[in-house]
């Protein structure tokens, strides 16, 4: 069967219109073999986002850009549509983001909400701004220049300081100050050279106290326990009643003092009147003498007479003076 020129140019027209179709819905971002839900967004600035640009959920394209209008003459927004190529849920209360990265490709976030309910074909996605990488980049950049500018300009101060403060005079000052210090400190070393014999016997003797005390480590600890026992006896002792005891021991003192001090009694009469105390020194000579006479006169008082006279002596004198101090 011949096919006429007219079914064939026919064929071929039809042919070519649902190529351009399928073309036309490629470019647009649609697919007639894949879910093809149409989700909206408004944005305020679209950052250079373009028609076929892929939409991302946590990493995974879910989409392509379809279409971008104005929503008013006053463009107070941009409204973009993109087509969802996968069948995923998403909550209601999800939002969109346009991201760039720093090669200035630039994409459609959707970040999940937690909402049970979710998106169909035809509704309208609440959107949000997100700052771009060199945004991000400078507005991390720019404390850290603020303190860069800030170090700069110390080190600056502190150069034109320096250059005002190394002048010659200050230098020969510093020099001098230098010249100083080492000669210092060659007189340090010169000194602990001379000194290091007496260091080291110095070191030895405490090596050997050490040694001492770690030798005798035990009676230490042994010293240490008793002193702790024997405060511990004194805290735990009746310290009241040996308290009450001192003060009836002194009260008791005080009396006696008081009746020594008063003329009642023997002992203050003799302490007190000074006539007792002449006549008890008057008598106490009398005794002396009386005491030296018979010494030097013993015949005077006792007689013993065999054969001859009683010798005759004289009348009885002043006693000697004899000093206790000398012997006899």
């Amino acid at each position: 069967m011949k096919i006429s020129n007219e079914t064939k140019v026919g064929a071929l027209t039809a042919i070519a219109i649902v190529i351009l179709i399928m073309g036309f819905n490629f470019l647009k971002g649609r697919s007639l073999t894949e879910r093809n839900d149409q989700i909206s967004s408004i944005f305020p600035d679209i950052k250079g986002l373009q028609v076929s640009n892929p939409v991302f959920i946590k990493g995974l394209q879910v989409g392509k850009i379809y279409e971008m209008h104005e929503k008013d003459n006053d463009l107070s927004g941009i409204i973009v549509t993109f087509s969802l190529t996968k069948n995923i849920n998403i909550p209601d209360n999800s939002v969109a983001v346009i991201n760039s990265d720093i090669l200035g490709s630039n994409s459609l976030e959707i970040k999940l909400g937690s909402s049970k309910n979710f998106i169909k074909h035809g509704d309208t996605l609440q959107s949000t701004q997100k700052l771009g990488i060199m945004t991000e980049i400078t507005n991390s950049l720019n404390p850290a220049l603020n303190n860069v500018n800030k170090t700069l300009a110390s080190l600056d101060g502190l150069i034109q300081q320096l250059s005002a403060i190394l002048d010659p005079k200050t230098q020969g000052n510093l020099q001098g100050i230098i010249a100083s210090l080492t000669s210092t400190s060659k007189q340090l070393e010169r000194l602990i050279a001379a000194q290091s014999a007496a260091l080291g016997k110095t070191v030895n003797n405490v090596e050997a106290i050490t040694g001492t005390f770690a030798r005798n480590s035990g009676r230490i600890d042994s010293t240490i326990a008793n002193l702790q026992k024997t405060t511990g006896s004194l805290a735990d002792g009746d310290i009241d009643q040996t308290l009450q005891t001192v003060r009836s021991t002194m009260g008791k003192l005080e009396q006696t003092l008081t009746t020594i001090n008063s003329k009642n009694g023997s002992l203050g009469m003799l302490l007190n009147d000074r006539q007792l105390y002449n006549e008890l020194r008057m008598t106490n000579r009398s005794l002396t003498t009386l005491l030296d006479d018979i010494r030097v006169n013993p015949k005077r008082y006792v007689s013993i007479s065999v054969f001859g006279k009683k010798q005759k002596t004289g009348p009885i004198l002043q006693p000697i003076i004899y000093d206790s101090t000398q012997g006899n």
